[in-house]
């Protein structure tokens, strides 16, 4: 048997000898990686068993020794019964208690909870305008040629102040007629009373005294009626009164402001020929102005007259008029479907301009009631809102009471729950009673 085999060994071929080496090294290291996947899994069985003795402080003694650092605990609840109770100890509204020292020291005050109808509001585009019947228009009362003017567009002026000066023979004339027509009665009022004394000795016949008299008292209407004309012309009472002669004619007249106010039109130059009724200027008082806004159809229920109202100004952003709604005009616009509605608006300051635009808001009640604090009467515990509350028939003594908050209206805000109207809250001297509460929350 021997001999075969040596003998099938030297007779096997070479390609076969070497097919079989490479079978014999494959087997040899999968069964290598094997052992060392065995291994490995045991020593990562151990390491995590542990890690888990080491997080949750059952390592022994061996684990100490060696000083290692410890795993970071990266769960995101608390480590224990004291620390899952303090968020909770820290969000518990408590009573903070002073001494009578303590409140007067601090200044406290309260003020009670108010309930209001909430208001919405409307804004809409508007232009400022002058007050239509504070405008005076100032006319040339007779025909001429204007030799002064003594007023600038703008200008402020008072009652009576020289605003131009017109050259009239018209109203020379006018003089010179008068003159005549008062001679004239002068010589019937003597015509009148020589036929009373022939009348009365019989040499005048009592026809002759009634047809005197008749001439007489009519031109006494007709100088009447030349000196009122002399006043519509311009001339004043005294001047008239002062015209006895033709060397006291004038030909100049004087065009004086009817009021105070300022110059907001002005159409006449020097040289200028104008006639009666020729409009030389328009006086009005900016001290109250018109702002006109256009209201949509869908906002004719929430404007009425007598609505208030809050002018923007463009200019002055933190600057807010108040005025009111006066009238809203019946008609509405085919094409934009706007009426107008017309503010009065006190401008004692000039703030508003003419032809300035601004911004028009109106306040509508919405019927709701909502119910408002002070702002200084909230205080903030980080993201939480709380007020201070009186606690009844204690005296000194506060509660602490968490709100929630809503709008800001003005210097109050809205608190849609935590208090009720008629409730009163601490509004100055709160911020000591926050601390006082902070000291309350650490020291229990």
């Amino acid at each position: 048997m021997g001999d075969e085999q040596e003998f099938e060994t030297a007779t096997t071929p070479p390609r076969r000898r070497a097919r079989g080496a490479r079978w014999a090294l494959g087997a040899l290291l999968a069964v290598a990686l094997v052992l060392l996947g065995v291994a490995g899994g045991i020593m990562w069985s151990e390491r995590r068993v542990s890690a888990a003795r080491v997080g949750s402080g059952e390592a022994g003694p061996g684990a100490a020794a060696t000083g290692g650092p410890a795993l970071p605990d990266r769960s995101t609840g608390p480590r224990s019964a004291a620390d899952a109770g303090a968020g909770t100890k820290e969000e518990e509204p408590v009573e903070v208690s002073l001494t009578p020292e303590a409140v007067e020291r601090a200044g406290i005050k309260t003020a009670p909870v108010r309930s209001e109808v909430s208001a919405g509001t409307i804004t809409v585009p508007g232009t400022v305008t002058s007050d239509a019947y504070r405008d005076t228009k100032v006319n040339a009362l007779v025909g001429g040629i204007v030799r002064r003017v003594g007023a600038e567009l703008g200008q402020p002026v008072t009652r009576g102040q020289l605003l131009a000066v017109i050259f009239s023979s018209e109203l020379s004339d006018a003089q010179m007629k008068y003159l005549s027509m008062q001679a004239m009665l002068v010589a019937d009022h003597q015509k009148l009373d020589r036929t009373e004394k022939l009348a009365a000795i019989g040499a005048a016949s009592r026809q002759e005294l009634e047809e005197i008299s008749a001439t007489h008292h009519a031109h006494e209407t007709e100088v009447a009626a030349a000196k009122q004309r002399l006043l519509l012309l311009g001339l004043t009472t005294e001047q008239v009164a002062a015209l006895q002669g033709a060397s006291q004619v004038v030909s100049e007249v004087a065009v004086a402001a009817p009021s105070d106010g300022v110059i907001i039109a002005r159409s006449v130059n020097p040289g200028q020929v104008v006639g009666a009724g020729h409009e030389l200027f328009t006086v009005t008082d900016l001290s109250t102005v018109w702002v006109i806004g256009d209201l949509y159809e869908k906002d004719f229920g929430s404007a009425r007259v007598g609505t208030e109202a809050s002018i923007s100004v463009p200019a002055a952003p933190g600057d807010t008029l108040r005025g009111r709604v006066a009238y809203i005009d019946p008609r509405v616009e085919a094409v934009t479907r706007t009426a107008k509605v017309r503010v009065e608006v006190p401008n004692r300051r000039g703030d508003l301009r003419l032809g300035m635009y601004v911004s028009v808001t109106f306040k509508a009640a919405t019927g709701e009631r909502r119910t408002l604090v002070p702002k200084s009467a909230v205080q903030m515990l980080g993201e939480r809102a709380v007020v201070y509350v009186p606690v009844r028939d204690e005296e000194n003594r506060f509660a602490e009471r968490p709100v929630r908050l809503g709008l800001a209206v003005g210097d109050l805000v809205q608190v849609i729950e935590g208090v009720k109207p008629g409730e009163r809250v601490v509004t100055e001297g709160s911020f000591l009673l926050r601390a006082e509460a902070a000291k309350t929350r650490a020291g229990g």
